[in-house]
């Protein structure tokens, strides 16, 4: 490692620390910088800490999208007739969840919305998306050309954030070494080799919403919601629609631009009383037997209402929903149908490299 390089961008961090704002190229630089491993683990962290608490710039987060999605990518093709969606969140948010977005995923695949989902392992929290799939049988070890064939065929793929096989250079390794949410959480949950146009994305932070939506508008995406979810009585928030506080949301459209929207689930009907409802279990066993129960319409619980307001969101940011209320009530019928659970067992048959194991996992964990 040059030393000169260390010292040039020492000098990148120390206008960080003092509150100074990159430009999208600088930010691109310093990233491929970081991907490369071409300055310490020190300054790596020191880069990353720094940009966090100054707060990022939509320039910034772009410009660290932009060196991951070029360089540490596995490019993919997808038939060019399917609109993939995206559902995920950035991780590190403050109130741990069970994992939302991988059950209102399979509901909305199971309603015909082709979801390319892009994931990580857990690094705070029990079940990480990447973990609940593997617990449920599905291969996320898997090359990019089996994710792609499963969203072809089952309508629901994932693409592992932490594999060699998607990010073949540097993300595992970094991801791996970081407890705290940066820029890096967001930047790389929207390295997507399908490049969706459509999504719903959790943030971690309120005041990520914004600058997240700017970004998402930027790189490409034409319909998506931008969200932070509340708790009421507490200062802690999620990265997920919210049914025990306001829901602060921000949608992108081709039409309308950026707006901003808070959702109540009072006036939804779908409040919950306690919020530790929707905590995980304490192991991923557990936990995988009782995420296995919700999607076979076994669990009428805050689960549930969580589950089908997020996938609600997803029909509606997929144009396939006139309202949030009618999305919700889409969700509904499909998880109360037993369609869910068939689109998972598809999900599992075609993210594999051995089916029949997949499957035997999966319904081990409803007999």
């Amino acid at each position: 490692m040059s030393q000169t390089l260390n010292r040039k961008f020492g000098t990148i961090i120390t206008r960080l620390i003092q509150k100074k704002n990159l430009t999208r190229s600088e930010t691109t630089q310093a990233f491929v910088s970081i991907l490369n491993n071409d300055v310490t683990d020190m300054q790596q962290g020191a880069f990353l800490a720094a940009l966090t608490s100054k707060g990022e710039t939509k320039e910034e987060v772009a410009g660290s999208w932009q060196a991951i999605y070029d360089i540490d990518t596995t490019k993919v093709d997808i038939n060019h007739g399917i609109k993939t969606v995206d559902n995920s969140g950035t991780g590190m948010d403050t109130f741990k969840t069970f994992n939302i977005s991988t059950a209102a995923s399979i509901i909305a695949a199971a309603g015909g919305i082709p979801m390319a989902r892009h994931g990580a392992r857990a690094i705070t929290s029990a079940c990480g998306t990447v973990d609940m799939a593997e617990a449920l049988g599905v291969d996320v070890e898997c090359t990019a050309d089996i994710v792609v064939k499963s969203i072809e065929t089952a309508g629901l793929g994932l693409f592992n954030g932490m594999s060699p096989l998607i990010h073949p250079k540097a993300l595992g390794r970094i991801l791996s070494q970081i407890h705290f949410g940066s820029t890096l959480n967001i930047a790389a949950s929207l390295a997507n080799p399908a490049l969706p146009s459509i999504g719903v994305r959790g943030v971690y932070a309120r005041e990520m919403i914004r600058p997240v939506a700017d970004v998402m508008k930027e790189i490409g995406y034409k319909s998506a919601i931008v969200l932070h979810g509340t708790i009421d009585t507490s200062d802690k928030g999620m990265d997920e629609a919210s049914v025990c506080g306001i829901t602060h949301c921000a949608q992108i459209s081709e039409k309308d631009g950026i707006n901003e929207f808070t959702i109540d689930p009072k006036q939804l009907g779908l409040a919950a009383k306690d919020c530790h409802d929707l905590s995980p279990e304490k192991d991923i066993k557990t936990e995988s037997k009782r995420f296995a129960a919700l999607l076979n319409n076994q669990e009428n619980s805050a689960r549930k209402d969580a589950a089908i307001l997020n996938a609600g969101l997803i029909f509606l940011a997929a144009d396939r929903a006139a309202s949030l209320e009618d999305g919700i009530e889409q969700a509904a019928r499909i998880l109360e149908s037993g369609t869910a659970f068939q689109t998972l067992e598809k999900w599992v048959t075609a993210q594999n490299t051995d089916p029949e194991k997949g499957l035997a996992r999966l319904h081990s964990l409803v007999q």
